[in-house]
Formats: structure tokens, C-alpha cells, sequence
């Protein structure tokens, strides 16, 4: 009875040592946290939010309303720029209509136009980066764009700009102005990292663990406010007529 107790070990050990030699124990033998974790770019950004360290900047649990058994969800999450660019928004209608198109006009209408035009805040492409301000993470992309003169300010939610004009109309015509936005664009992506744990005696070993979100964050270009008023938002108007 005993002899047949130590051949049955000796054939799982045998059994053993062969699945080591193929690899094929591996997953069974490390830990489930060792093993490529696929997540979506909103639970990677949920984790960034989370993270005790973003862009160089140390945080508290208290930051994003967590308790101190909450913890982290990563060790560190940083904002890598790939792109920046400049361009043109859509044009978008400013003003009321003004019309010369009485039967009997003869010359020119002279008209004083006002206008206003109003331009969405930061937008990105995650919308926990849409929290604004100290709620969420866009905060943390303000260095980014200043190395590049850009003002996109992340706190508020539009800027306007707006004038008042003297035009003329001419007989048969409709006047009314257009305002063309100038846009900023910041392309890169989130990193984020969970450190290796060199494990304990009740706690297996991990190695480290990165995830990358990709992202694309723009707003208008702002114009500094005169005598400290708020910034107003850069672009071109211009009159555009119609037929009557």
C-alpha cells in the first residue's frame, strides 16, 4: 500500500514537471492579476481619475470623494501630447436680419449692428474629463496648453464674443453677420500605471501594469478680457448678404 502512495506522487510530480517544462502551468501558478487586463478607454480614464498621481501632481483619496479605504485605482496616469493644432470652427449665424428690401429703397440702408457669439468650453473625448475643473481631470492639461499660448480654460462652460457695427445695406439686400470661432486642438493620451508589487506572504507578486486611453481634447482660442473682464473668444466676423 505504501509503495503504490509514492508512485502516485512520483506521477504528479512527473505530471508537474513536464506542464512547467511546456509552459503550460504557468497561468495556472502565477496570480490572475499577472495576466494582460483588457480595459475600455472609459474604465481606463475612471482609474486616471483615481490615481494617486496625475501629471506629477500628488493626490488625496478626499480629491475625487473617496474615503481613505477606497484607495487608488492606479499609482500614477500622466497626459502625453502627440498633436496640437489650430483651425478654423464653423460659422454660425450672429446677428438678427437687416433687410433694404422696401419697394420704393433708392440707396444704401444705414444700419448699426449688433452681435454676439457664443463658443462651447473644453470638450473631450471621455466624458469624465467633461467634469470641469477641480471635479474632473481637465485641470490637469492646463500647463499643456499654455506651452503652446493657448487659454482654453476649463472651467467654464462658453465664452462669447461680440461687437457693434455701423453697415450699410445695400437696396435689394439682407444683411446679417457671422462669426467664425478659432478652434484649439490638443490630440494625446492618457497613461496610466499600476506599480509591481513584489508580493508578501499573504499576498502573491504582480508585475507592473499600463494602460493607454486616447484622446482628443479641443475648445476655442480666448482673447484676454479688457481691464480684467473675462476672456472673450477669438475669431472673425463678417457681414454676409442676401437677396431679398
Amino acid at each position: 500500500m505504501a509503495k503504490r502512495k509514492l508512485r502516485n506522487r512520483k506521477v504528479r510530480l512527473v505530471a508537474i514537471g513536464a506542464a512547467l517544462a511546456t509552459g503550460g502551468a504557468v497561468v495556472t501558478l502565477l496570480p490572475s492579476a499577472n495576466a494582460a487586463e483588457e480595459k475600455t478607454p472609459e474604465q481606463i480614464m475612471s482609474m486616471c481619475h483615481r490615481s494617486a498621481v496625475i501629471n506629477g501632481q500628488q493626490r488625496s483619496v478626499r480629491d475625487f470623494n473617496a474615503s481613505f479605504g477606497d484607495g487608488f485605482a492606479a499609482d500614477n496616469c500622466d497626459f502625453v501630447e502627440t498633436n496640437f493644432e489650430t483651425f478654423d470652427g464653423p460659422a454660425e449665424k450672429s446677428s438678427i436680419d437687416f433687410p433694404n428690401c422696401e419697394p420704393n429703397a433708392t440707396e444704401p440702408a444705414k444700419v448699426s449692428v449688433t452681435w454676439s457669439a457664443t463658443v462651447a468650453q473644453g470638450k473631450g473625448k471621455y466624458t469624465v474629463t467633461q467634469q470641469g475643473g477641480g471635479a474632473g481631470i481637465f485641470g490637469f492639461l492646463s500647463g499643456s496648453w499654455l506651452k503652446h499660448k493657448g487659454t482654453l480654460d476649463m472651467t467654464v462652460a462658453s465664452v462669447t464674443a461680440g461687437d457693434t457695427e455701423q453697415r450699410e445695406v445695400p437696396v435689394g439686400k439682407v444683411l446679417h453677420m457671422e462669426f467664425t470661432p478659432k478652434i484649439q486642438r490638443m490630440t494625446g493620451e492618457w497613461r496610466v500605471r499600476i506599480d509591481a508589487n513584489p508580493g508578501s506572504f499573504a499576498v502573491n507578486p504582480s508585475p507592473e501594469q499600463n494602460f493607454v486611453a486616447p484622446e482628443v481634447v479641443e475648445g476655442p482660442v480666448i482673447l484676454p478680457g479688457a481691464a480684467g473682464a473675462p476672456g472673450i473668444a477669438d475669431g472673425t466676423s463678417r457681414a454676409v448678404l442676401t437677396d431679398c
